[in-house]
């Protein structure tokens, strides 16, 4: 996993623990990778993982179970996709709209464009 820059790598762990459960690598009551397991797959202190872990577990997102491991809660899924929509709809869309109205692009063109799109 290649990190960047401009948010914390914690964070960005989170997000691939978030994007294996949407992408349903990791299922609904399944056991997730151990913070070793994890560590040493993205390359990262285990001390950066447990930090994340907490991160998603204070989400409801991941459970633990004590000397078991950590595991995917029941509407996880569904979590994520609300957290996912609300940081889309307050961070990315209004920076997609000022940047249309700065370079002049109207609704249509996204429709258009949208309509182009054969897979995302």
């Amino acid at each position: 996993m290649e990190y960047k820059t401009d948010k914390p790598i914690y964070l960005q762990i989170a997000d691939y623990i978030c994007n294996n459960i949407i992408q349903n690598h990791w299922r609904e009551n399944e056991r997730i990778p151990s913070v070793r397991d994890l560590s040493v797959l993205l390359g990262v202190n285990p001390n950066t993982v447990v930090r994340s872990f907490d991160n998603v577990e204070q989400q409801g997102i991941i459970y633990n179970k004590r000397g078991i491991g950590y595991f995917v809660s029941d509407d996880a899924k569904q979590q994520i996709l609300e957290i996912y929509k609300k940081d889309f709809f307050t961070g990315l869309l209004p920076e997609v709209f000022r940047k249309m109205k700065l370079y002049g692009i109207n609704i249509e063109e996204i429709n258009q464009a949208y309509s182009n799109q054969k897979q995302i």
